[in-house]
C-alpha cells in the first residue's frame, strides 16, 4: 500500500464469478462516484416525523463544500476530471482512465467477461489518502459487475405467457383498492412516486392502452436518466416486465400521482446514484420511492450497504417513504449454499420491506390469504439480517435469531401483499397481455397506498416503521404458510403477529 494511504474498510468483497478475467485496458475511461460524509448527524426528531425540507437538509446536513473541494483537488491531481459535484447527494462524480484511477486509489482492476457481458472487477480494498480517510465513505464504479435482479415472476402455462383471460384468479391492480380496503376518494394527487429501474423500459402506447382498458386516467410518467441509463424497452420477457409492472401497479392504485422512473445501470454505483438522484430531485420531489431490485446481503460490499442505508436514513429525515421488494426465492433468496439469506436493500432498517402472499377472493371478499410459496424458486423472501442489528421498532416483535449465524438482526419483511404469480396482476408489456407476480408487485402496491395516505392526511408519511410496529392492528395479519426453500428445508413459518414471511401483514391505513 502507498505511504500515507489507508484502506477503505469494506470496499472489497470476494465473490466467485463464472467467465473469464484478464488485464484491463489502461486507457479505457471509467466514471466513478465518490460518497462523502455529512456535515453533521441527522436529528432524531426529523427521522421520527418532524421532517426536514430538502432545502433544510442540504443547508445543514449534506456534504460540506470544503470536503467536496478537497476531493476534487485530489482527483484533479491524478488527471481525473469532475463530471458533477452535488452537496445534497453527498456525491462527486468523476471520470478518468483505468490507469489514472488505479493510481489514485491504489488498486488493480481486471476486465471480466461473463455471458457476453463485460465489466470491471476489484480484487482488494480501495486505498484512500490519509487526508481524505475521514471524508470519503465510499467509492463506486471500480467494480461494475451486475448487483441486483428484478423481483418479478411471470405466470406461464406450457412455457407460454398467460393472458388475462386465461388467469381467472388474477387481478387488475385497482381491484385491490376495494379488496384490501385502501382509502377511497383520493388518487394520490400532489404526490410523486419514484421507481428505480436497472434495465428495461416502457412505451407510452402501452401506458395509454393499459389505463384506457382499466377505465381510469393514465398517470403522468417521466423517464429520468441516471449516469447514462436510458428508457430502453426491448421484449416482454426481459426487464420491461419489471418496469411496466411497477408503473401499472403504482399508477392504478394512485392514478393522480406523478410517476418518475429513474433508469440506471445494474451496478451498485448505478443503483445508489439512482436512489440519491430520486431523493434529492427538486423538480419532481418524490414522496415515496419503490424499489423492486435486489440480491442477498452476502453479495454486497459493506460500503454499499452502509451508503444505501445512510441514503434511506436521509429519506426518513426528509419524509420520503422507501418501499422495497423482499425477494422471490424464499428463505434462500436464490443462494445455493444451503443457508438462509435476506435480500438487500430490503434489509435496511429504513426500508419498508415488502413480502408476498397468495390471495383468493370471492368478489371483493377475501376467502384466503396465505404466505406465497409455490416452489423453491417461487416464494416470498424473508428472514433476519446478518448485517443490520435489530432496530428499536422491532424490539417487541419477537424477531428470532438468524438461523445460521444466530445473529439478532433486523427482521424482514415489514408488510406484505398479493405476490403469487398464480394470483398475480394483469399487466400490459410491449403490447403483450401478461400476468405477473412477485414481491416486485408489492413494493409499488405499497408505494401507491402511501401516496393515497399522504394525500388523505395532507402530509407525507415518510418513515412509517415506528407507527406500524406500535400499532400492529393497522395490518391484517397473515398466519398460515412458510417460506422454507433452502436445501436443508430451513426457513420461517407464519403465525400470529410479526413473522419473517409476511411481516405484520397487509397494510391498508396508518391511523
Amino acid at each position: 500500500m502507498k505511504k500515507h494511504y489507508h484502506k477503505l474498510p469494506g470496499s472489497y468483497h470476494a465473490r466467485a464469478l463464472a467467465g473469464t478475467t484478464q488485464n484491463s485496458n489502461d486507457s479505457e475511461t471509467l466514471t466513478i462516484t465518490i460518497r462523502l460524509r455529512r456535515k453533521k448527524e441527522l436529528p432524531t426528531e426529523a427521522i421520527q416525523g418532524e421532517h426536514l425540507s430538502r432545502e433544510e437538509y442540504e443547508q445543514e446536513y449534506a456534504a460540506s463544500q470544503d470536503d467536496v473541494n478537497a476531493v476534487e483537488q485530489f482527483l484533479q491531481q491524478h488527471n481525473i476530471s469532475i463530471v458533477e459535484s452535488n452537496l445534497a447527494r453527498r456525491s462527486v462524480i468523476a471520470k478518468g482512465s483505468v490507469s489514472d484511477i488505479e493510481a489514485a486509489f491504489d488498486v488493480t482492476l481486471k476486465a471480466h467477461t461473463q455471458d457476453k457481458h463485460k465489466f470491471h472487477t476489484l480484487h482488494e480494498d480501495i486505498g484512500i489518502p490519509s487526508e481524505l480517510q475521514d471524508i470519503i465513505t465510499g467509492v463506486f464504479g471500480l467494480d461494475t459487475r451486475p448487483i441486483a435482479r428484478p423481483m418479478f415472476q411471470v405466470a406461464k402455462k406450457d412455457g407460454k405467457f398467460i393472458s388475462h383471460a386465461e388467469s381467472p384468479k388474477s387481478f387488475t391492480p385497482n381491484q385491490l383498492i376495494d379488496i384490501y380496503a385502501f382509502p377511497t376518494g383520493v388518487s394520490g394527487a400532489g404526490q410523486c412516486i419514484a421507481l428505480i429501474e436497472l434495465g428495461g423500459g416502457f412505451k407510452q402506447d402501452d401506458i395509454t392502452n393499459y389505463f384506457n382498458g382499466l377505465g381510469i386516467n393514465a398517470p403522468d410518467v417521466t423517464a429520468i436518466s441516471v449516469d447514462g441509463g436510458e428508457n430502453s424497452p426491448s421484449t416482454p420477457d426481459g426487464a420491461d416486465g419489471e418496469v411496466m409492472l411497477d408503473i401499472e401497479v403504482a399508477g392504478a392504485i394512485a392514478p393522480g400521482a406523478k410517476i418518475a422512473v429513474y433508469f440506471a445501470a445494474n451496478t451498485d454505483q448505478g443503483f445508489l446514484d439512482a436512489v440519491t438522484q430520486a431523493l434529492h430531485d427538486t423538480d419532481n420531489k418524490p414522496s415515496v420511492i419503490s424499489i423492486s431490485w435486489g440480491s442477498a446481503e452476502v453479495n454486497w460490499t459493506q460500503q454499499a450497504m452502509d451508503n444505501f442505508n445512510e441514503s434511506f436514513k436521509t429519506a426518513a429525515a426528509i419524509g420520503v417513504s422507501i418501499c422495497v421488494a423482499a425477494g422471490d426465492s424464499g428463505s434462500s433468496d436464490g443462494e445455493t449454499d444451503g443457508k438462509v439469506h435476506v435480500d438487500f436493500p430490503a434489509s435496511s432498517p429504513y426500508a419498508l420491506a415488502c413480502g408476498g402472499t397468495k390471495l383468493d377472493t370471492n368478489g371483493n371478499n377475501i376467502t384466503s390469504e396465505t404466505v406465497w410459496h409455490e416452489s423453491s424458486s417461487s416464494a416470498t423472501g424473508g428472514g433476519v439480517s446478518t448485517y443490520f442489528a435489530l432496530p428499536d421498532y422491532q424490539q417487541n416483535a419477537n424477531v428470532p435469531e438468524e438461523l445460521d449465524t444466530k445473529f439478532k438482526g433486523r427482521g424482514v419483511p415489514d408488510v406484505a401483499g398479493n405476490a403469487d404469480p398464480d394470483t398475480g396482476y394483469n399487466v400490459l408489456v410491449d403490447g403483450q397481455q401478461m400476468v405477473i407476480g412477485g414481491t416486485s408487485a408489492v413494493a409499488p402496491l405499497m408505494a401507491g397506498l402511501i401516496a393515497l395516505l399522504n394525500e388523505q392526511s395532507g402530509k407525507v408519511a415518510g418513515y412509517i416503521h415506528p407507527t406500524i410496529y406500535a400499532n400492529p392492528s393497522l395490518c391484517r395479519d397473515i398466519t398460515s404458510g412458510n417460506n422454507k426453500t433452502t436445501s436443508k428445508n430451513t426457513g420461517y413459518t407464519a403465525g400470529p403477529g410479526w413473522d419473517a414471511c409476511t411481516g405484520l401483514g397487509v397494510l391498508s391505513k396508518l391511523n
